[in-house]
């Protein structure tokens, strides 16, 4: 590293050590790493040391760092016009929202802008209440939903629990084979007996209580829990019973991650609602929203809805999203995301998993992906947090940026990932996975 790199470096270290404020974090025990550049797959730091990313950051940048087109679009806007009030008709933002429903199931033809994935899924259950006249929400012990009043408690990790403040959360069990919470053996019986157990909560609650089931349509954080065949459309069958809601949270899977445009689509299944963020522009600037079916926009028709930001639809943000989109449709990157999964990145982790004891199980569709660490695949005992912790930081000293949670590393490319990047990657995981220095593994 040269004396103005070092500089460089010291500066933007000591400035974020003295006055940032991080999140999900002891403050003193933070070590942050200096990124300065990226490109496609890839970020590098100001000593010019590359990294392949297969954490997409937080698993957003489904169109990869710095793509060219959507760079241009943020340039040539804030050129035209930086920002305006979102009570103002904008043509960036009608741009963007005609492209967003021009994607969404027929029946979506609205779209209320927020500025991210928390605050979408904080205004569909706004929205859920108000259409409905009802106050629960029902969601997974297995999810994230966002850091906002009732997201983070909709939300089922340990991250609700000293954030508990909104009223009317209800959690139940989501399906998740590995470990059943059913005593299930098959994709069959684990489908099935989640089913009756969200309908004896249902029941149980009162159904006229419950404005809105909510849930991921692939959980992600949570770990990448591909629901089994017949499992949202009976979640659907239920709202339908009921009267309830459907949310779809697709904050994180949507937009190509799965490899279709929604992670619901296979599952041949309609929401009332799609929560969205992400990878709608790949986090380029901050933009979400909700998709609203057309019985819940009528709702507001003649009736204020009461809830807005002063960001709503930005224009930077939006010029954004038509361009991110336009370049994921011409350039077939969400094809690619669905292709790089199925024939590279699966076999892949499946010979891995072959080879490896501390690896309990794979899972994923499109460039969303799990690997499931355990000390014993006999009794699936998970590899406590502090090792994974410990492969983290072992990936990234050989290149590797990983998003890991809990005992889980998952595998989550940008969708434009080549193969033979995907392939470097997996040599890294082979390295690091094999290690000698992993104690406490059933060999």
């Amino acid at each position: 590293m040269s004396t103005l790199e070092s500089s460089v470096h010291e500066r933007a270290y000591q400035l974020d050590r003295q006055y940032v404020f991080h999140s999900w974090s002891a403050q003193a025990d933070l070590d942050p790493m200096v990124i300065t550049g990226g490109s496609g797959c890839r970020v590098w730091d100001d000593a010019g040391r590359s990294y392949l990313d297969f954490s997409s950051q937080m698993v957003n940048t489904n169109i990869g760092h710095q793509h060219p087109r959507v760079v241009a679009a943020i340039a040539e806007q804030a050129q035209t016009l930086c920002t305006i009030a979102p009570a103002t008709a904008n043509l960036a933002r009608g741009e963007a929202a005609k492209r967003i429903v021009d994607r969404a199931p027929d029946g979506l033809n609205k779209v209320f802008f927020t500025n991210g994935g928390a605050d979408a899924v904080e205004n569909a259950i706004r929205m859920a209440r108000l259409h409905t006249g009802r106050d629960k929400v029902l969601s997974t012990y297995r999810s994230y939903h966002g850091n906002t009043g009732a997201a983070v408690v909709a939300t089922g990790d340990w991250r609700r629990v000293p954030n508990e403040f909104a009223r009317g959360h209800v959690h139940f069990h989501g399906p998740y084979l590995y470990r059943s919470e059913f005593w299930a053996s098959t994709p069959e019986q684990e489908c099935e007996r989640a089913l009756a157990h969200l309908e004896r909560t249902i029941v149980a609650e009162g159904p006229a209580s419950i404005a809105a089931i909510l849930l991921e349509s692939v959980p992600g954080t949570a770990g990448i829990m591909v629901p089994p065949p017949g499992y949202l459309a009976g979640v659907r069958a239920l709202a339908d019973k009921y009267g309830i809601v459907y949310i779809a949270d697709e904050v994180m899977a949507g937009f190509g991650r799965t490899g279709t445009w929604f992670a619901f689509e296979p599952h041949d299944v309609v929401p009332d609602l799609i929560a969205f963020a992400k990878g709608v522009n790949s986090g380029y600037v901050p933009i979400g929203g909700v998709i609203i079916s057309d019985a819940i926009a009528e709702t507001f028709a003649h009736r204020v809805f009461p809830g807005g930001l002063t960001y709503s639809g930005h224009p930077l943000a939006a010029a954004s999203v038509v361009a991110a989109l336009d370049a994921m449709s011409e350039e077939g990157i969400v094809e690619n995301a669905a292709r790089v999964g199925a024939e590279v990145i699966g076999p892949e982790l499946e010979a891995l998993a072959a080879q490896l004891p501390i690896i309990g199980e794979v899972r994923g569709v499109g460039v969303f992906w799990a690997i499931e660490l355990v000390t014993d695949r006999a009794t699936r005992e998970p590899l406590p947090a502090a090792q994974v912790a410990g492969l983290k930081s072992e990936l990234a000293a050989r290149g590797l940026l990983a998003f890991t949670a809990e005992n889980r590393i998952h595998v989550v490319p940008p969708c434009i990932v080549s193969d033979d990047e995907v392939r470097e990657a997996m040599a890294i995981y082979r390295e690091v996975l094999s290690s000698t220095t992993i104690e406490g593994v059933t060999k």
